[in-house]
């Protein structure tokens, strides 16, 4: 049974992994349409430190934090004009990349092979995501939303796929060794 100590460190954390991804969203390289920014990096570490759950709840509260406007999206924007607009997909696929990446490392183990595969999963769908909502919203044929939506990502998201991986595994193991970081059920720390 969680104690209420329990639930407000894992509120923490998810609200600290929500700040962190509109931090570095702001670290970004700009492209036509799609930027390149951080938040993807913050999505890997979100999960691979926190796992599915609770990487996946800090990813709803930061898409709820920018829906309602606080400009915690790339280019300091927010507001349910940026959901609804051409890169409002990748945003949301944050959620299902946070989880799915802590599924796979809560199904084998916290090990850097592991967390490498789990981020590149999650990479794939948040790029799958964007590139469907880039592409009806903006009008595009599917080679137009793979040109400006995955094509210019790849090498990039994985080597912050492999930042989130190496940082977060090792991040994870010295919060458990201070006790920071409690979770039942692992299989690796």
């Amino acid at each position: 049974m969680t104690t209420k100590n329990e639930k407000l460190r894992w509120l923490i954390l998810c609200s600290m992994f929500a700040a962190i991804t509109a931090v570095l969203a702001q670290m970004e390289i700009p492209l036509p349409l799609v930027p390149i920014s951080g938040q993807t990096l913050a999505v890997g570490l979100a999960a691979t430190i926190l796992g599915s759950r609770y990487g996946a709840m800090s990813m709803v509260c930061y898409v709820l934090l920018g829906a309602v406007g606080l400009p915690v999206f790339a280019e300091m924007k927010g507001g349910a004009g940026v959901l609804v607009g051409p890169t409002g997909g990748y945003i949301f696929g944050f959620i299902l990349a946070a989880f799915f990446t802590g599924y796979i490392l809560e199904k084998t183990s916290f090990t850097l092979k592991w967390a490498m595969l789990a981020n590149t999963v999650g990479m794939i769908i948040t790029l799958v995501m964007g590139t469907v909502q880039l592409k009806f919203v903006m009008d595009m044929t599917w080679a137009d939303a793979l040109k400006f939506g995955v094509y210019p990502f790849i090498v990039v998201g994985l080597i912050k796929a492999f930042l989130a991986s190496w940082i977060g595994i090792t991040v994870r193991r010295r919060l458990k060794q201070a006790n920071l970081l409690q979770v039942k059920g692992d299989v690796a720390a």
